[in-house]
This record gives structure tokens, sequence and C-alpha cells, in this order.
């Protein structure tokens, strides 16, 4: 079944469910590691990035930690777009669990992949933005973003520009790059950035 893509920033609680979700949707997806969100300054950073860029959607579970991080996320973007999605109250426990949650309701991870969608499609997210052509890591490579003697200055400087966290990883750049700039909107990017960092 093809994936729903979603132009804004999907935020989870936990890998588990990142996992499930990349089986139905094609798009960021940034965990809260939990209650990390309280804590991990890179995390609130890269949120507040992609609610006042692209937008948001919160989808955490639907039990009294859920609703905590959603308050917490909506208190630290003040000035994003910020939809938020929720999953039905189903009982039961997620298949690599020995017990139930503390409340007994399954996760995002125990949903089915037809539930999600449904949540989706139903919610009129916007699922059909697509910068085309992906960029790729050989991409960030040729610009000498990564792999390169330069590239953690190169990769600070470009954070820089793009007001995200200083100590951002390759991979999460690559995301957020794909999700703001065309391919040939990265390559004027870095050709400008290079220059100014001569």
């Amino acid at each position: 079944m093809e994936k729903i893509k979603v132009s804004q920033a999907i935020v989870v609680e936990g890998k588990y469910d990142k996992i499930k979700l990349s089986s139905v949707v094609d798009g960021v997806i940034i965990c809260t590691n939990g209650f990390g969100i309280f804590s991990d300054r890179s995390v609130t950073d890269l949120i507040k990035y992609y609610a006042e860029r692209s937008g948001i959607i919160i989808l955490t579970d639907s039990d009294s930690a859920g609703f905590k991080i959603r308050a917490r996320i909506k208190g630290i973007c003040p000035a994003g777009r910020i939809t938020n999605l929720y999953i039905p109250e189903i009982f039961g426990k997620e298949k690599r669990k020995a017990v139930p949650s503390k409340e007994g309701k399954l996760g995002v991870e125990g949903m089915s992949a037809k539930e999600l969608r449904r949540i989706f499609e139903k919610a009129g997210a916007d699922c059909t933005v697509s910068n085309g052509e992906p960029i790729t890591k050989a991409d960030l490579y040729e610009t000498g973003l990564n792999g390169r003697e330069n590239s953690s200055r190169l990769r600070k400087l470009a954070a820089e520009k793009l007001r995200l966290p200083q100590n951002i990883s390759s991979t999460a750049m690559l995301e957020v790059i794909n999700s703001t700039f065309t391919r040939e909107e990265f390559f004027d990017f870095m050709d400008k950035l290079g220059a100014g960092a001569d």
C-alpha cells in the first residue's frame, strides 16, 4: 500500500511509534523520547523550527502522559501551526511489552496501519505536498555537509542560517532540508553558504 505523503512534521513519543508510523507515512517524524521533551533542548528547538515553517502534527498516546507532552509542545510553540491528531482509546497491550501500560490503553505503536491511515485521512492533514526528487546523503557529501574534513563547521553554519540546533545530526539535517528545499533551492543555498564561509 502506498504511503501517505505528509508535509508537516509529525511528533510522536518514542522510537517504536516512529517505526510504526513510518510504515504508513512518508514525512518527517520527530520523537520526544517521552518526557525528554521537558529537558532536551535539541528536540524542542527542532519541533519549534518545524512548527514555525511547515507546521507540526502531534500524535501522542491517548493517556495522561500523552496529554502532558501535548501541553508542553503547545507551550514551546506559541507562534507555530499545530494540528492535534488523536488515536482511539483502545484497551490492550503492545506485542513487544510483557504487561499493558499503566492506564491499559494501546499507544500509537499498538494501532494497526489501517487505523493510522484512517486517522490521517479523516483529519485532512496536508497529505499531498512533495518537493519532487529528494535530496540524499550523497548530496550532503557532494556539498560538504557530511563526510568531509570541514563538514562539522559547514553544518554549524547551515544550522545557524536555518535557525536549527547547532548540534543537529546530519540525518536530522537531511530531513529538514528535504522538507524545506527543492533540489535546486538546496544547491543554490549551499552555493551561497560556501561563498559566505570563505
